[in-house]
């Protein structure tokens, strides 16, 4: 009997070890580290700055100034261990003497190209709402993303949306993604001042417009002018990204982006001054011949790769690379560096240079230089031939204790950056941004 009650306890005592290791077990398994701790808010501010003469409001010559403001903010929220909501909020407020000239003819001062008009187009605000949602699986393999963004400018609304999928492999070592978007837009189409009088069914020089203004040179003025009849404007965006861990110190990553778009392309305020057409003028701002026209579809291609190389605790280099190519003759190359350079736990400065470089569009035309016959046209020297360089600096802020408060939100991090651009035409422009990360307590 003895015998068999011992025996009964080893087995009693096997059974309760058994169940105590298989709840251990179980705990491990079901244990998953959320995909984000707590809330993160991100603010994020810039300002901006450029000049140039070659403004395609007014036919490729005349003012390029422009300044803008923009603020945003940034809130991801965890909505469980494995879900993550991100509300992105920005406003972009912006002056410009360029866009300015739109109407020029506002009569404070004598009209000219280089003079910015003091016209309701002068200065604008564009605001844009996005909602994000992420879902990473229990192994954080898989992440599945879905967006919807909404914007609005004077003269456009736009509404986006789209999803995505990510596939971690080799141990997280290797990162495969795709993702998809659509955006819809929709103009308010705004045309030149001087060429609304000659739409169909208007009264052309016997408008109103004309009455108390002198036309010299051209004094037959009679452009070339239709209003768009579809203001919708479809983009179709569809990327694809793979990551590697390539080394201790070393790794890379590799995108290709396909772009598809349709409807109107043209930038309705946009004017084109033909070489084969008398000039017209009032004061000394020139009347437009017609306005920019581009076909109703673009398809795009753009491939790149990134290497980080960690060097050491201090340095890191980290090089890009992209070529891009369209169906409108663009061609350009992207290359561009960074030098991030840790001073100590908390600062970091890191200098950066860009090059880039493009082909001119079939259809771009310089200041007088299209032909009233050409059925597409465009000063619009964005899409010239040119080459850029952009050098900056930037320095960054690190506290992993949050020890400096602003209510329930503690300050993980500040970022400041500033940089230089310019072009081998008359065009340059400047920005300085800063961002402010901050976790909930």
């Amino acid at each position: 009997m003895n015998f068999f009650k011992k025996i009964g306890s080893l087995v009693l005592l096997f059974l309760t070890a058994t169940g105590y290791a298989q709840q251990d077990q179980d705990s491990v398994k079901t244990y998953k580290k959320r995909v984000l701790e707590t809330t993160e808010v991100d603010f994020l501010t810039s300002y901006y700055s450029q000049d140039g003469d070659n403004a395609a409001v007014s036919g490729g010559l005349g003012t390029e100034e422009l300044t803008d403001i923009t603020g945003t903010f940034v809130v991801a929220i965890p909505l469980n261990d494995d879900d993550v909501l991100t509300i992105d909020a920005g406003v972009s407020a912006y002056t410009s003497a360029s866009s300015s000239n739109v109407d020029p003819f506002d009569g404070a001062q004598p009209a000219d190209p280089f003079v910015a008009s003091s016209g309701a187009s002068s200065s604008d605000t564009w605001a844009n709402i996005t909602g994000a949602y992420s879902h990473s699986s229990d192994d954080r393999n898989t992440i599945v993303t879905g967006k919807l963004s909404v914007s609005s400018e004077y003269d456009y609304f736009s509404v986006g949306f789209g999803g995505g999928l990510t596939k971690l492999f080799n141990e997280k070592n290797t990162e495969v993604s795709i993702n998809a978007n659509v955006y819809l837009d929709t103009w308010n189409s705004i045309y030149p001042t001087e060429l609304r009088p000659f739409a169909s069914g208007a009264n052309g020089l016997a408008n109103g417009f004309f009455s108390n203004k002198t036309i010299t040179g051209n004094a037959n003025y009679d452009p070339v002018f239709e209003k768009f009849t579809d203001e919708s404007r479809n983009s179709y965006t569809l990327g694809f990204g793979f990551s590697q861990i390539l080394g201790k110190n070393l790794q890379g990553s590799l995108a290709l982006d396909l772009v598809k778009q349709q409807g109107l392309l043209s930038t309705p305020f946009q004017r084109v001054y033909f070489a084969d057409v008398s000039d017209s003028f009032i004061e000394n701002f020139q009347l437009a011949d017609a306005i920019e026209q581009l076909p109703d579809s673009r398809f795009k291609i753009a491939a790149g790769g990134r290497l980080n190389w960690f060097v050491n605790e201090t340095i890191v280099v980290r090089s890009y690379y992209r070529y891009y190519n369209d169906d409108w003759g663009i061609r350009s190359h992207t290359a561009n560096v960074e030098l991030p350079i840790k001073l100590s736990d908390k600062f970091t400065v890191y200098p950066s240079y860009r090059f880039y470089e493009q082909s001119a569009a079939d259809y771009f035309k310089g200041y007088e230089e299209a032909l009233s016959t050409d059925t597409f046209y465009t000063s619009d020297y964005d899409l010239s031939e040119y080459s850029a360089n952009q050098f900056g600096v930037g320095i960054s802020y690190t506290d992993i204790f949050t020890s400096m408060h602003i209510w329930k939100l503690g300050l993980k991090s500040i970022d400041v950056k500033f940089y230089k651009y310019d072009r081998d035409t008359t065009f340059s422009s400047s920005i300085i941004t800063a961002g402010f990360k901050f976790v909930m307590d």
